[in-house]
């Protein structure tokens, strides 16, 4: 059975959309394209190459298959070797053309598919942007490892990596790293269901019941 892995790049607020560049992903009217790059450094750039790590495939959507499928064929540099050896498994329609090489398409539902692809074998999956897609997966409970890299920045809006209608479950932190620019690179695996339990006992008078009747009230 594969692991799916999901690295990605995330602000304080949750945000995923476009950390690379202005012309990453502008959809929205997204007007922050490109903020990662200020808080680079070369931490930064380290705990990169230890979350992505080795001995892996892509897993991708349609517009991050995109994005790379421009850019990385032409990289001679570490990660651009080992991502154009690799193969690259896309959930995209005929519509879209695969022309990276070592590239496959995954057909039908996307949560199946990927479901399929994680029990054909033990080699693990990497996904990384591919928002869409991730927010299919999540709600499948199909990641079994995340590493999240998040920086000290606010914007307010953009494509966030957590929405409702995710799987709920607790995450155990295997490892975490700080860069100076403040960016912290932590790294989860499953670690089951949610569970629930009262800080302290709760209060036991009229208060207490009467907030609770208002907020049965209140739905």
């Amino acid at each position: 059975m594969r692991r799916l892995r999901l690295s990605t790049f995330l602000t304080l607020d949750g945000v995923m959309q476009a950390p690379g560049g202005p012309t990453e992903d502008w959809t929205g009217g997204f007007p922050f394209g490109g903020w990662l790059a200020p808080l680079a450094d070369e931490t930064v750039g380290e705990m990169m190459g230890e979350w992505i790590g080795a001995d892996y495939d892509l897993l991708l959507g349609r517009k991050t298959y995109e994005i790379f499928a421009a850019h990385w064929p032409d990289q001679d540099d570490e990660i651009g070797r080992t991502f154009n050896a690799i193969d690259k498994f896309v959930v995209a329609g005929p519509e879209t053309p695969l022309t990276w090489a070592n590239s496959h398409r995954l057909d039908g539902d996307p949560a199946e598919a990927v479901r399929r692809l994680k029990a054909s074998g033990d080699r693990d999956l990497l996904i990384q942007g591919s928002g869409k897609l991730l927010q299919a997966l999540l709600a499948a409970d199909l990641i079994d490892e995340m590493t999240l890299m998040v920086f000290p920045v606010v914007l307010g809006q953009g494509k966030r990596l957590f929405r409702e209608g995710h799987a709920p479950g607790t995450w155990r932190l295997e490892s975490t790293r700080h860069s100076p620019s403040g960016a912290i690179s932590s790294r989860y695996v499953r670690a089951g269901a949610v569970e629930t339990a009262a800080i302290a006992a709760p209060a036991d008078n009229d208060r207490e019941r009467a907030r609770q009747d208002r907020m049965r009230r209140e739905g």
